[in-house]
């Protein structure tokens, strides 16, 4: 029995040094990729943080926490966050509810399903930049001639001279991009739902609502949780839809987190100050997303 055992142990132990070479063909890419593209920066982002570089010069000194002392002094910076987290908890609600409802009516064999699946998704397609100067175009002449001739004076507004209608617009350009793509993994998760439980609460008499509620979406739970970290970190990180459609104005009032870090680093060449912003909202985002995943996950329900 032990020379069996010792067999099985040696025979184990060389089957995995021979997947070693499948792990570095598969993983090896990805690996280099991770860290040369994030690992690497990230260490350089918080070094950088603790200097006064500027991004141009060939020296820098140490300056410990001073930069981090000026970022909580900075009140552009926490504007900013506000307007992005605000921001970000409207478009995460909104995005999921449409993907939600898109996902579930789809669902349900209807003509032309996959079209209209399709045609939900488009706007992913489309670069932000591209679709931040097509939501321009859209409020500044289609929305406001409509209202005029509907007489609806919501439509018909300046979009993008007073903070609240610059607000307005983002939320609705990016729940709209954003409900095409969650609709996919809504669609996936709502496919993996085996027909005998809605079936048997049917034949029990349960009405639609009630097997909405009490079966469909505690069985999406995993789903729920991967799409609303999704949506976090993609509202969250929003950059090239908000130059393009507002720039930022009026005055900076619709200026997103990553758009301030930018003009601080990159237009007043204080990179070691943009870094120290960057680092903290790096954890801002980080506390965001893990906080609403460990809080979603535990009410999991396993099929």
């Amino acid at each position: 029995m032990k020379r069996e055992k010792e067999k099985n142990t040696q025979y184990h132990h060389k089957f995995k040094y021979r997947q070693i070479p499948d792990y570095l063909l598969f993983m090896g890419p990805s690996v280099v990729l991770f860290t040369a593209l994030f690992l690497i920066p990230l260490v350089g982002e918080i070094f950088y943080s603790f200097t006064d570089w500027d991004g141009v010069s060939a020296r820098f000194s140490l300056v410990g926490f001073y930069n981090y002392i000026r970022v909580f002094k900075d009140k552009t910076y926490w504007t900013s966050m506000w307007f992005t987290l605000k921001f970000s908890f409207f478009v995460v609600v909104i995005s999921n509810l449409l993907a939600f409802g898109w996902a579930y009516i789809l669902a349900k064999d209807i003509p032309l399903r996959n079209f209209w699946r399709a045609l939900i998704y488009v706007p992913r397609i489309i670069g932000g930049v591209i679709l931040g100067f097509l939501w321009r175009f859209i409020f500044q002449n289609v929305f406001v001639q409509f209202g005029q001739v509907s007489g609806l004076t919501w439509f018909s507004q300046n979009w993008f001279t007073t903070p609240e209608s610059s607000f307005q617009a983002l939320v609705i350009v990016m729940s709209w991009t954003l409900s095409g793509y969650l609709m996919i993994i809504y669609g996936a998760g709502f496919a993996s739902i085996p027909s005998d439980y809605t079936e048997v609460a049917k034949i029990d008499g349960a009405s639609p609502l009630q097997i909405l509620f009490k079966i469909t979406i505690p069985l999406l739970t995993a789903t729920i949780t991967r799409c609303l970290f999704i949506a976090i970190n993609w509202a969250m990180l929003l950059y090239d839809t908000n130059i393009s459609l507002t720039n930022g104005n009026p005055f900076r009032s619709s200026e997103g987190v990553t758009m301030n870090i930018y003009a601080t680093a990159f237009k007043s060449d204080q990179m070691a100050f943009g870094a120290a912003k960057s680092v903290i909202f790096i954890l801002m985002v980080g506390a965001v997303s893990f906080g609403q995943f460990a809080a979603t996950s535990r009410k999991e329900v396993e099929l």
